[in-house]
């Protein structure tokens, strides 16, 4: 029985960097299939609430693809709208932005050595223009493949909300064997899942709120365009809320002078990211919800090298989701609890014909 249990710890240890290479391989099948599953989890409810009402399946696929949609159209018009106030920026602000850029890269080139040409553009001295037209095919395979997945999450929605994929019948044949259990932790999945995108979308919204009142205050340029992008990036589990203060402090500090107001515009945007993202968001999250922070950046790092931008986005959620398959099985709750940050309890042995 020990030579069994030590045969499935080395099979154990041979498959975990098998699959996480076809995750990285595959990447373009399981970002929007993950991806989609999160989104399907939020309007789970509706559907329930509909079927309730005796609304039939395909109508209510309908109604949830036009929330969707309506969705998608939102974001549209508030990308179109910050496109309207940056063109609309008058030259003032670029001649002041040229400036002090220009000043920064004679610093650069008496410190560091670096080359400076008066006669280039300013974006030329930073992006040469053999780089950028290199680069051109690349940021159109982008755009092709952004929208190519941006296609299959929309498809894999689909088929979520119409139980063509079952996590609760998948789980209950691959993983927990039994339909009690498997039930159970779908539940549980579905709530904590639920819960973590609800309190982070109105977090970000908050957030990017607070950041957008905070640039009309201080009189710095986009407001729109900055509180949209701090937003967008909040999603991105404690890198974000420091890319956006970072940014956002760099861009006022070219179009603000260094007086007392850049310090109080830079403390206003930081006490905007702490009181969100640092105090409020772990009191709605709750102590249940908590994963501990060595583990969530290991797990950024993790699924940043996998998937990029999207595993970033989506690795707290991957993370919530095997930490509840892990307090299933007495073998791995420690495991569980050291993701979580809470004392590990101690468990009864494994019983003779357990899988490890």
């Amino acid at each position: 029985m020990n030579e069994l249990r030590t045969t499935n710890k080395l099979l154990l240890i041979i498959v975990i960097p098998l699959v996480f290479y076809l995750l990285k391989l595959l990447s373009f099948i399981f970002i929007p299939l993950i991806f989609s599953m999160f989104i399907a989890l939020l309007f789970l409810p509706i559907m329930r609430w509909l079927n309730k009402k005796n609304v039939s399946k395909p109508i209510s696929i309908f109604i949830v693809i036009l929330i969707f949609i309506g969705a998608l159209k939102i974001g549209g018009e508030l990308i179109q709208l910050t496109s309207k106030e940056i063109l609309s920026a008058d030259n003032s602000f670029f001649q002041k932005a040229e400036t002090k850029l220009e000043a920064l890269l004679i610093g650069m080139e008496d410190y560091l050595g670096i080359p400076y040409s008066k006669e280039e553009n300013i974006i030329n001295n930073f992006i040469p223009k053999e780089s950028m037209m290199k680069n051109f095919g690349t940021t159109l395979d982008f755009i092709g493949n952004t929208v190519t997945m941006i296609l299959m999450t929309v498809f894999f929605v689909v088929l979520w909300l119409a139980e063509s994929i079952n996590v609760q019948k998948l789980m209950n044949n691959t993983i927990l064997k039994q339909k009690h259990t498997s039930v159970k932790t779908f539940v549980k999945v579905e709530k904590d899942l639920i819960k973590f995108i609800k309190v982070k979308f109105l977090v970000s919204l908050f957030t990017g709120i607070g950041i957008g009142l905070a640039c009309v205050f201080f009189d710095v340029s986009f407001p729109i365009f900055w509180g949209l992008f701090a937003f967008a990036i909040n999603f991105v589990q404690m890198v974000g809320s420091i890319i956006s203060v970072v940014l956002l402090a760099l861009f006022a500090f070219v179009e603000l002078e260094p007086t007392s107001t850049l310090l109080f515009f830079v403390l206003s945007i930081t006490g905007v990211q702490v009181l969100f993202g640092s105090i409020l968001e772990p009191i709605f999250m709750g102590k249940s919800f908590s994963i501990n922070i060595i583990t969530v950046l290991v797990m950024l790092m993790l699924w940043g090298y996998i998937w990029g931008v999207p595993g970033l986005i989506m690795a707290i959620p991957i993370t919530v989701f095997i930490k509840i398959i892990l307090e299933q099985f007495p073998q791995t709750k420690i495991i569980a609890s050291l993701i979580s940050g809470n004392q590990p309890l101690k468990n009864n042995p494994p019983k003779k014909g357990s899988w490890l």
